[in-house]
């Protein structure tokens, strides 16, 4: 497993962080196997959210770490002020401090070492959401914080407004980073790293911590243009830019004697700025496929190539 430092404030993470959005008490036995192996291959970190699976995902993390009694060995994301189920947006203090509270006590621990706002509301003042963020800094509830599924924009304003003022800004983001372009956001206020926002992220070096970045399978060979019964993989992903997308990856692959989803997952651990892939497995053989390559990486070249800014690999 490959890590990549954050600072020297904080271990530095595996560049493999695990998903848990499906984690229900239910099946927490089969959870805690799968937690057992991603540690068991050098795992260390996991990415959670308040809302997924009715808040249940950040209770099993917690009695599985409390099982195991290693708490420091792991850094916990979770993400907080989600919209309401009708959309309704909920980025405001009291919100952030609601869900920050309630997270804590259902991961058993004091202080979150990634805090993320999971979506953005642009009506909401940036000053609003740091001078909150930066309090609950200061009082040690969180370590650093983020936006998933921020805009660029947003975040350098943030950024501003916390530099101009003596306080801590916003030190990572999470959205959609993945050689399959979305059609359209899978979910409602999802925002996915553009090809125009790439020189941002490289200037700033903030690092981006990429979920669906293999595509929902899309890379796996299960899906053909006229293999359609999957609504929302069709809604998403299907489009000619990405067939073709597909189909480089899958030369390149070949040239190497890997999986086409290999060649995705090391598209976005090679991008010019730091980078960690979120992976959802069901299973323990699922986690195996989508790390068995996982220090593979493509040369700036092959990145180009692979997303279409460039024709041949020699530019």
């Amino acid at each position: 497993m490959e890590y990549r430092s954050l600072g020297e404030d904080m271990p530095a993470p595996a560049r493999i962080v695990l998903g848990t959005m499906i984690f229900g008490l239910d099946r927490a036995d089969e959870w805690f196997r799968l937690l057992d192996e991603y540690r068991a291959i050098g795992g260390n970190c996991l990415d959670t959210g308040r809302i997924y699976w009715g808040g249940e995902s950040e209770r099993v993390i917690g009695e599985w770490l409390k099982r195991r009694g290693i708490r420091d060995e792991f850094l916990i994301i979770t993400k907080g002020a989600h919209p309401k189920p009708d959309g309704i947006p909920r980025v405001t203090p009291s919100a952030i401090e609601d869900d920050l509270a309630k997270s804590l006590d259902a991961l058993g621990v004091d202080s979150i070492d990634l805090y993320l706002l999971h979506r953005d509301d642009p009506d909401v003042p940036v000053d609003e959401i740091v001078d909150c963020l930066d309090e609950k800094l200061r009082s040690g509830q969180i370590k650093r914080y983020g936006g998933s599924n921020w805009t660029a924009g947003r975040i350098e304003e943030a950024n501003a407004y916390a530099k101009k003022h003596g306080k801590s800004g916003f030190t990572l983001s999470s959205l959609n980073l993945s050689l399959a372009v979305p059609n359209e956001p899978r979910w409602r206020g999802c925002v996915s790293l553009s090809t125009d926002d790439l020189a941002w992220y490289e200037r700033t070096q903030m690092p981006v911590f990429s979920w669906s970045s293999q595509a929902g399978g899309f890379f796996t060979g299960a899906f053909h243009p006229e293999k359609r019964d999957d609504a929302d993989m069709v809604r998403v992903y299907y489009s000619d830019e990405n067939w073709a997308r597909l189909e480089r990856a899958r030369a390149l692959a070949k040239e190497k004697g890997v999986e086409a989803t290999h060649i995705a997952l090391a598209y976005v651990l090679s991008q010019g700025f730091p980078t960690f892939a979120l992976i959802g497995p069901k299973s323990i053989e699922e986690l195996k496929v989508s790390t068995e390559q996982a220090e593979l990486r493509l040369t700036p070249e092959e990145v180009r190539w692979l997303d279409g800014r460039v024709t041949s690999r020699s530019a």
